[in-house]
């Protein structure tokens, strides 16, 4: 079921190298960081991208673990991890995306010297081409 809050356990190992990141509800979910402040900042990015990732797939998103139940090896600390969705999964869905496309070199030139901006003439075009009216 898709949320706007999701709250999930992480395990934070330390070591000499720096802090390792990993969700046991969420394999594959895994990030590191060189510190404390650096392993929460990943920590929450890999976990927004990840259940993204899920939503947009229509995988099941687990149930948390209870904290009781996350067996800890040493030099390991559970730190929650609380992410708010609704503006990641705006981010995501109007985020740029490179196209490399080709068109004459005549109307290139012409387009250059005019100072078109190609990125917003493509846009403009493929909103007309596909009916879209938003803005």
């Amino acid at each position: 079921m898709r949320k706007d809050r999701y709250i999930y356990p992480a395990v934070f190992h330390y070591a000499d190298d720096g802090i390792s990141v990993e969700f046991p509800d969420l394999p594959g979910c895994l990030t590191c960081g060189d510190n404390t402040e650096e392993a929460l900042s990943m920590a929450k990015e890999a976990l927004e991208l990840h259940l993204y990732g899920m939503e947009r797939d229509n995988d099941e998103i687990p149930a948390p673990s209870d904290l009781t139940a996350i067996k800890l090896g040493s030099n390991e600390q559970i730190v929650l991890i609380d992410v708010f969705m609704p503006p990641v999964r705006d981010g995501q869905e109007n985020k740029a995306v490179k196209k490399t496309l080709t068109i004459p070199k005549w109307l290139n030139d012409i387009a250059e010297k005019e100072n078109v901006n190609f990125s917003q003439v493509l846009q403009v075009g493929l909103k007309q081409y596909l009916g879209i009216k938003q803005p």
